[in-house]
């Protein structure tokens, strides 16, 4: 297991994607500011659809310029097609992802396109790519969306994960992502699927994965993708989130349940949790109507933490070690 796990936060548009309600501009780039300034190392702040779909993305561009401008942090964002790299591109994004729904009818549904018009446009994104400059070229990702299962077509083949994995890569991806679209996933199948895809592409092309908590084994399945060796597990702050194209399937993991027990583990996030926990605060605000999430905010944390709990020989005493 990798002693740094990258905490990808994925609230700004996983999250915001999914409510009704709409983030001002303004506090979008506080709350962006204030997980950068708490140890967030890498933020996906934006998707670059029309407007006329997702109204809470129509801010993309200026996020994402806005967000290129903190030091230290990896900017991504999501692109559904070449109009949307173009864009992405643009306005600076250092990573850019595009999402292939594993089950078709979810692609259909989500994209509005087949398995081979998917791969047609990330063709066209990956050649735009490298038509970049050197040292401006984004890393471009291609997501497993319904990697685990579907909410209209059921199960899902772990032979047709792999090929449209295999296919992205070919395609021209730097790398490929797991999500569990609907928190479908369980520990047995993460750890199986993870070995599965890298077994055909390569480890180094599968270092990610985005889980749901939506049957509540959000931090079980993470788990079990750590001992597989991923590195970067996305999440969002107060859960919020999910996709609107795959009925009943909200619920990311927590930023900051994830965060807690990474840091409890003795794994290093680089993030402060006191400063994360606070930037709850921001969301809040800006979001009055909708409902945050979270075990660790709700009980706050444990009395004398310092973090890596339970690691050293003062554990039997209940006194927190030292990482």
């Amino acid at each position: 297991m990798t002693q740094f796990v990258l905490i990808s936060e994925v609230g700004p548009r996983d999250g915001l994607q999914s409510l009704k309600s709409i983030m001002p501009t303004a506090a979008k780039k506080a709350w962006i500011e204030a997980e950068a300034a708490a140890g967030v190392r890498e933020i996906e702040v934006g998707s670059f659809v029309p407007p006329t779909l997702l109204p809470q993305m129509a801010d993309a561009a200026e996020i994402v310029a806005h967000a290129c401008t903190i030091p230290g942090l990896t900017v991504a964002a999501l692109v559904p097609n070449l109009f949307g790299a173009r864009n992405a591109i643009a306005a600076g994004a250092h990573k850019i992802s595009l999402p292939l729904s594993v089950s078709e009818t979810h692609s259909l549904k989500n994209l509005r396109r087949s398995h081979d018009q998917v791969l047609d446009e990330v063709r066209a994104i990956a050649a735009l790519v490298a038509e970049q400059p050197e040292g401006k070229r984004p890393h471009f990702e291609g997501g497993l969306a319904t990697a685990f299962g579907c909410t209209l077509e059921g199960a899902v083949a772990e032979d047709q994960v792999v090929r449209m994995a295999a296919a992205l890569i070919e395609a021209g991806c730097a790398e490929v992502g797991l999500s569990d679209t609907t928190g479908y996933a369980n520990p047995a199948q993460v750890k199986r699927l993870i070995r599965r895809v890298r077994a055909e592409v390569g480890a180094q092309r599968l270092t990610g994965v985005h889980l749901h908590n939506t049957r509540g084994l959000g931090l079980a399945n993470a788990l079990a993708a750590l001992e597989e060796g991923i590195t970067t597990l996305d999440a969002s702050l107060g859960g919020i989130g999910g996709c609107p194209f795959a009925p009943g399937a909200s619920g990311n993991i927590v930023t900051e349940d994830l965060a807690f027990m990474l840091d409890s583990m003795g794994l290093d996030t680089g993030i402060d949790l006191e400063r994360l926990l606070a930037v709850r605060e921001i969301v809040k605000a800006a979001l009055p109507d909708e409902q945050l999430y979270g075990f660790t905010p709700d009980a706050g944390l444990p009395l004398g933490y310092r973090g890596g709990w339970g690691l050293g020989p003062t554990s039997s005493s209940h006194s927190p070690s030292t990482p």
